[in-house]
C-alpha cells in the first residue's frame, strides 16, 4: 500500500493486503512518503541472512523472541524479547532467527517497496 496523500488516514492492520516473502513469515504494510512501517509475523524458526540496506530500521518486538546478528561476519548477537526494541542505522549487515513466534513492528526510513526478506525471498 503505498500512499502520498495529503491528508491523515486510519488504518486497521486485520484489513491490509497481507503478503509472504519468505517461508515463516507473513507481513502487513503502511508506505508513507517518508516513512514504512510492517507488522511482521514471525513463526519460529525463521531465518533471514545477512543483509544491510539504506533505509534504517527500529524493529519493536511486541511478543515472542528473537535473536539478531549484527556487523560484518555478525560479530555481534543480540537476543530481544517483548517490549524491547532494536535500531539498526543505514547500512549495517544484519541477520534475523526467530526464537519463539513472534510479532515485531518494523519501521524503515526512507520506505521502499522491498526490505531484506524480498531480497531472500
Amino acid at each position: 500500500m503505498t500512499t502520498s496523500q495529503t491528508t491523515a488516514r486510519v488504518c486497521t492492520w486485520s484489513e491490509l493486503d497481507e503478503d509472504q516473502p519468505m517461508a515463516k513469515i507473513t507481513r502487513r504494510r503502511i508506505i508513507g512518503e517518508k516513512m514504512m512501517i510492517s507488522r511482521v509475523q514471525l513463526s519460529r524458526g525463521f531465518e533471514v541472512p545477512s543483509h544491510s540496506h539504506d533505509n534504517e530500521q527500529i524493529a519493536v518486538v511486541l511478543e515472542g523472541e528473537i535473536e539478531f546478528g549484527l556487523g560484518d561476519d555478525e560479530a555481534e548477537t543480540v537476543t530481544l524479547t517483548a517490549g524491547q526494541v532494536l535500531h539498526i542505522p543505514s547500512n549495517v549487515p544484519h541477520s534475523a532467527r526467530a526464537l519463539q513466534d513472534t510479532l515485531i513492528l518494523d519501521l524503515f526510513s526512507p520506505p521502499s517497496e522491498t526490505t531484506g526478506v524480498d531480497a531472500h525471498s
